[in-house]
């Protein structure tokens, strides 16, 4: 990773480094770092298991499960934590300036409480500003898939992918970010209620504006919340 890409990661992040949702000391790591962690993980994992009174040892459908759970942890649901977000290219504008929208972007992510799984979609929206850039369609779907691979609360969650999006799309008018969440630690715990969802909005420039044109646009596109505003 050239010290330049390594820069604008660091300038993406919003939470101290180390903390669930930000990246993990020594970003990004090597895949022989990887692999070390991977074990390590996985010895810890296991006398997890053993504290809470699991024989995963001696039981064939669990005696590979500390194993599975680091590797799911360091290549899947915690990658954004160790691996760099692979290049976001962005192009002039060519004199557009309206409004770009990404509908349903899928988000797959984990609740940093209770270390449970978080489904939904996320929704981005930016008005392109005078000799502005925009962002290559696949990349928005990047961005969320780079943010949402760690520990989260989806309130910071919606802030890491609005200030990413904000700061690559140079010159742009005005950035917003719906996320639309179901909580597993909601229905499998606690409360243990099916069905409700979680709706966080970060928005800038001329999405704040009432009656603005673009915002308008945005909310009716998404058809949030039954037509009403979430802001």
């Amino acid at each position: 990773m050239t010290e330049n890409r390594k820069k604008i990661h660091n300038d993406l992040e919003v939470v101290q480094e180390g903390f669930a949702n930000g990246v993990a000391p020594g970003f990004p790591l090597s895949d022989l770092e990887k692999q070390g962690m991977i074990q390590n993980a996985a010895e810890a994992y296991g006398q997890f298991l053993t504290a809470l009174g699991c024989d995963w040892k001696n039981d064939p459908n669990s005696d590979n499960t500390p194993m599975r759970v680091a590797k799911a942890y360091v290549n899947d649901l915690w990658k954004g934590r160790y691996t760099a977000m692979s290049e976001i290219t962005s192009f002039p504008s060519d004199g557009y300036d309206g409004i770009v929208i990404e509908r349903n972007i899928p988000l797959t992510s984990m609740c940093s409480h209770h270390h449970q799984t978080i489904g939904g979609v996320v929704h981005i929206g930016y008005v392109v500003g005078e000799n502005g850039r925009v962002i290559g369609l696949s990349k928005l779907n990047r961005i969320v898939e780079h943010f949402g691979r760690r520990g989260a609360i989806q309130e910071q969650l919606t802030s890491a992918i609005h200030q990413a999006v904000d700061k690559i799309c140079e010159n742009n008018r005005g950035v917003i970010v719906t996320v639309v969440g179901t909580h597993n630690c909601v229905s499998c715990r606690g409360v243990r209620h099916q069905g409700a969802s979680m709706i966080t909005t970060k928005a800038n420039g001329v999405f704040m504006e009432n009656g603005n044109l673009a915002r308008e646009e945005f909310f009716d596109s998404i058809k949030i919340n039954n037509g009403n505003h979430p802001i």
